[in-house]
């Protein structure tokens, strides 16, 4: 494994765009990116153990400019999954969200899955990658887990990146392990004893009150650091699930294959009902509102509470016009724009290729009526002096 390298261009550039968000809910830190139209049901990416919320910084930046909402997120410091259901809960309601569509990769594969069986109603379909059903395996490998929150930093970090499969690797997964390093080193020691201790505790997934055709199961078919019995288990436990497999991509695939990721979680969104809103993001203002009234937006919210009390448990309609629709999320303030030159209507790039096409063809006069003077002075057809 190398040594933490400079970020990447386009993380450089993705930071300086989209704000970070930092909310102190109850005695919970959250961190925080929140993304794309605000009437659009959200994606939110739940990272694994050497995960942050940047390290989903990717999809945020593709699939915002498409029309859709990501919001990435930290795993807070909880040390017990009961403690996990009621923070998320808490943050949800926090920023005025209530249906979501969770991806959750390792560690945030199966804790979206725990907050999908306690909180049914409020998830509206699940992506996993990488993820497993019960926390047994790893804390066999453990022993040493009811001293983990004494455990130093370095040995703690040393340890978590152990997981991580060293080279050699190709260029792109090589350089999304050493974007993955660097976000270890910014973990402190309660962040990382807090995540290995959920990754020990005894607690596995039960039954979803949920289709099964509201699930995507996302793997690597090269390695990962969840063993292939895990990942076998979770694919017997939703057979009518729809698989996305990638032939390469090793831990972190949403950095090192980002464009088969994305149009993955792209398919997923289409399949299970939620519409992006490409024609809004041009118009997104600095405080991150997509232009919807506030009167368009309280009745769209009353709309889905009365279709809530009358939808039972489990996911939700996949019809378009049955997704729910969010206010703005409070702390989403000055949400500057990513670039939108790639959008444009059919007039506007008609106009642009007259504009282009009227300047060469002056063009094109101008250079053959200076060339024929030209032949004409050196063959003594006219004089210089009358030129």
């Amino acid at each position: 494994m190398k040594g933490v390298s400079s970020a990447p261009g386009d993380y450089v550039y993705f930071k300086s765009q989209v704000p970070l968000h930092k909310i102190p809910i109850g005695t919970k830190q959250w961190r925080y990116y929140d993304y794309g139209p605000k009437t659009v049901p959200p994606l939110i990416c739940i990272p694994g153990i050497a995960g942050t919320a940047d390290v989903y910084y990717k999809q945020i930046m593709a699939l915002s400019i498409k029309g859709y909402r990501v919001i990435s997120v930290d795993i807070p410091r909880v040390w017990s999954y009961h403690e996990w259901i009621q923070a998320f809960e808490k943050f949800l309601d926090t920023i005025d969200v209530h249906h979501v569509h969770l991806y959750g990769t390792s560690l945030g594969g199966f804790l979206a899955q725990l907050f999908a069986h306690h909180r049914p109603r409020r998830v509206k379909s699940l992506v996993l990658s990488n993820t497993y059903l019960d926390t047994r395996t790893f804390a066999a490998a453990m022993p040493w887990a009811p001293f983990v929150s004494w455990t130093p930093s370095f040995l703690l970090k040393r340890y978590v990146l152990t997981g991580i499969r060293d080279g050699p690797h190709e260029p792109f997964i090589a350089d999304s392990v050493d974007f993955a390093v660097s976000q270890v080193e910014t973990l402190s020691k309660d962040d990382l004893a807090s995540r290995l201790t959920l990754t020990v505790e005894a607690a596995s997934v039960g039954s979803l009150p949920h289709s099964d055709s509201f699930i995507t199961i996302m793997d690597t078919n090269d390695y990962c650091a969840i063993p292939q019995v895990l990942k076998d288990e979770l694919t017997e436990r939703y057979p009518e699930a729809r698989r996305a497999y990638l032939k390469s991509g090793g831990d972190f695939p949403f950095l090192s294959r980002p464009d088969e990721v994305n149009l993955h979680l792209q398919l997923h969104l289409r399949r299970v009902g939620v519409e992006p809103r490409p024609e809004v993001v041009k118009s997104i203002s600095k405080d991150g509102t997509d232009g919807t009234d506030s009167n368009s937006q309280s009745k769209k919210k009353a709309d889905e509470d009365k279709e809530d009390r009358n939808t039972p448990q489990g996911f939700g309609s996949s019809s378009a016009d049955q997704s729910p629709t969010f206010p703005e999320s409070s702390g989403s303030s000055n949400d500057p724009p990513l670039p939108t030159d790639s959008i444009s209507s059919p007039m506007e790039n008609l106009v642009v290729m007259q504009l282009i096409r009227g300047e060469v063809y002056q063009s094109c006069v101008v250079f053959a009526l200076c060339y024929c003077t030209l032949v004409l002075v050196h063959g003594g057809f006219i004089s210089r002096q009358s030129v």
